[in-house]
């Protein structure tokens, strides 16, 4: 595809090298090239490759972790890094753990049955489907489905809890390959995975290939301009290599002959844009929704500097408060521990040099977590148990955009005055 940028999107300021001798970049969406700061993280382990105790005292393979803007089609991205391969080979996330993303899932499975009019002879293909959670609300109301999942350690999951799953990385040439043996899909649903891949351009092309002449595709992603509204800088981390302002994703789809024709805004992940995409020609009529969305997005500055260069300094100063909190809280002879063990929350505590001096301990669901120490950090990962046990002063959620769902699992708390703690936007406990 051509690399030239559509003559209405206008350029920014030019923008200085971070530090001079730093390799150019070049855009993975339009190839220009890339020079401007947006958040720079440090140096990071993998988030999502837990510590097993046999290698606790092993050191782990760390990554610069410095995302920029794009100043002509205004995609944030993290330079190449790591092969994909190598964070997705075991895979430590698992959707089905969380409730609110089961009720998210039936919700969506229900308005695209009756939106597109689904059948027992349609077909339901999920890309990065990981256990199967969205697709068991088609398959439950006698909906087709297949997954793809290149993690085959969760795949295998999916499988054994009769999601049929596929294990392997769309691209063009292996989108056009599945629809080959299993059919061009009525719908195909890309959640939270348009940030996952660092071929961008060969994964639209791969989605596309995915879709029947007249079917219907929606691509869910945190939204850059919730990102910046709420200070969620601790969404980026290596499995995340591009973040889209809604614009910037549209901008990517018309690339591949995709036209969207309506979006959503949801707020899963702390805040994501849905787009439904359709083929240029295909029958769905354009809402108005999408001319107001990208009104939005100018309004929120996506064309302005500033709107860049105050972020990296907000993400600086939440570092300081964090740090202030949880400093005076141990001097005071307070108890701290933290919820959940999600990529968000191994970014936020890596970048803040945040370890056991600060945290006793963190909990989770998941029992593959369990027994695991956190990447970086070393904090350990108990049961949901161990904060009864413990009693502490605090717990800090690192998965803040869960916070009403863990306040009402660990309510408990209060019969010893416990509180709750979320670090994003800012510090705040309740």
């Amino acid at each position: 595809m051509s690399a030239v940028r559509p003559s209405h999107v206008p350029v920014m300021s030019t923008a200085m090298p971070v530090q001079p001798g730093l390799p150019r970049l070049t855009c993975r969406l339009c190839s220009a090239t890339v020079t401007r700061s947006f958040a720079d993280l440090g140096v990071h382990p993998f988030c999502q490759r837990h510590v097993e105790p046999k290698r606790f005292y092993h050191a782990e393979k760390t990554y610069p972790l410095h995302a920029f803007a794009c100043d002509a089609c205004r995609l944030i991205q993290l330079p190449d890094g790591p092969d994909p391969a190598e964070i997705f080979s075991d895979y430590a996330f698992f959707s089905g753990f969380s409730e609110t993303w089961k009720r998210h899932a039936d919700d969506y499975a229900v308005e695209m049955i009756y939106r597109l009019g689904l059948t027992g002879e349609s077909l339901a293909v999920e890309v990065a489907s990981n256990d199967g959670t969205l697709l068991k609300p088609f398959q439950s109301r006698g909906i087709p489905v297949r997954g793809i999942e290149p993690a085959e350690n969760v795949a295998d999951v999916a499988n054994e809890n009769g999601v049929a799953t596929e294990s392997f990385f769309l691209g063009k040439a292996t989108g056009e390959d599945f629809a080959d043996r299993n059919g061009q899909a009525d719908v195909v649903a890309a959640n939270n995975v348009l940030a996952h891949v660092p071929d961008l351009n060969d994964f639209i092309a791969g989605l596309a290939a995915l879709l029947k002449p007249q079917g219907v595709l929606t691509v869910e992603f945190p939204h850059v301009r919730r990102q910046l509204e709420e200070n969620q800088f601790d969404t980026i981390y290596h499995e995340h290599w591009s973040y889209f302002w809604f614009s910037t994703a549209k901008l990517a789809f018309e690339r591949h002959g995709l036209r969207v024709f309506d979006v959503k805004l949801t707020e899963t992940h702390g805040g994501s844009a849905r787009c439904y995409c359709c083929r240029a020609d295909a029958r769905f009529e354009t809402t108005p929704n999408v001319a107001e969305q990208l009104e939005l997005d100018r309004l929120a500055g996506r064309e302005d500097a500033a709107t860049y260069e105050a972020f990296a300094e907000t993400v600086r100063e939440t570092k300081r408060k964090l740090l202030s909190f949880l400093i005076d809280a141990k001097r005071q002879g307070k108890r701290v521990c933290a919820y959940g063990a999600p990529g968000k929350g191994n970014t936020l505590l890596n970048y803040c040099g945040i370890g056991t001096d600060m945290i006793d301990f963190t909990v989770d669901r998941n029992p593959k977590k369990q027994g695991n120490f956190l990447p970086g950090s070393r904090i350990p990962i108990k049961s949901p148990d161990a904060i009864a046990q413990a009693k502490p002063d605090y717990v800090l959620i690192l998965p803040w955009n869960l916070r009403h769902e863990i306040a009402d699992q660990m309510a408990g708390i209060r019969e010893w005055g416990g509180q709750f703690v979320v670090p994003i936007p800012t510090v705040e406990v309740f």
